[in-house]
This record gives structure tokens, sequence and C-alpha cells, in this order.
């Protein structure tokens, strides 16, 4: 099965994302999935609007959202995780496709967040093996 994904990525810490992207695409390549539509949103918490337009297309098999949340001063960090995870949830049940979680955060510094880049390429594993196990 030739999984068609999407990716949608924030460009929210940049940097981080960037390599997350990266890996994320070479992971999708390995495993003989293609990336075949990619939206970027300024941050995190813009994603589920940006995951609904791309189901809505109905070209992908599945969505890897990738995106880095650093810790602040207070607990914005953790309620954009827990408001964007939560829609995401809502997303992949209403479309019935699987929409993977390759978000990094809350709670971690930068430091944290460079070695936590591999989340994106759980994200595209789970995507895959989703797909593969409910065709």
């Amino acid at each position: 099965m030739n999984v068609k994904l999407g990716f949608v990525v924030s460009e929210f810490n940049r940097d981080i994302t960037y390599m997350m992207e990266v890996e994320g695409r070479e992971h999708a390549s390995f495993l003989g999935a293609e990336v075949i539509d990619c939206m970027y949103v300024p941050g995190t918490y813009d994603m589920p609007l940006a995951v609904k337009r791309m189901l809505k297309k109905g070209v992908v098999d599945a969505v890897v959202t990738i995106g880095c949340v650093i810790e602040g001063a207070t607990q914005h960090d953790e309620i954009v995780v827990q408001h964007a995870a939560r829609k995401i949830i809502d997303l992949s049940l209403e479309f019935d496709k699987p929409v993977t979680l390759g978000i990094s955060g809350p709670g971690m510094t930068r430091l944290e967040a460079n070695e936590r880049i591999d989340y994106a390429k759980r994200a595209v594993e789970s995507a895959v093996k989703m797909c593969q196990r409910l065709a």
C-alpha cells in the first residue's frame, strides 16, 4: 500500500521544526510513503484548521502534525498543546483517518526540544502503520 501523507508544520521554533520536517520526510520515504501535501502554519495552536482543510480535500490517507512547544514563564505551552492535541484527535475521528501527533512539548527546554526531533519520525511511522492496519 502506497500511503499518501500530508504534513502540517508549525513555523514557530522553525529551527527545530525544520529539522523535524526533514527527518519526517526521510522516514516517510524509507517506509515507502509519499508526502503529497504540506501546509505551514504560524504555530501549533493553528494546526487544527489546516488539518481539517487538508482532510476535506480527500487526497491524503493520513496527516502528520509537526510542531515544537517550548516552556515559557507561564503555563501557555501546556494550554497550546492540550487544546491542539484534543482538536487533532477530534478531526481524526471526524474524518476517519489517522492524524498523528508529532508535536514535542510542553514543559521542555530548547535543549530538550533538540533531543526530541525524532518525534516527527515517530509520528510518520504511526501514520503509516495506522493506514496499513485500517486498510
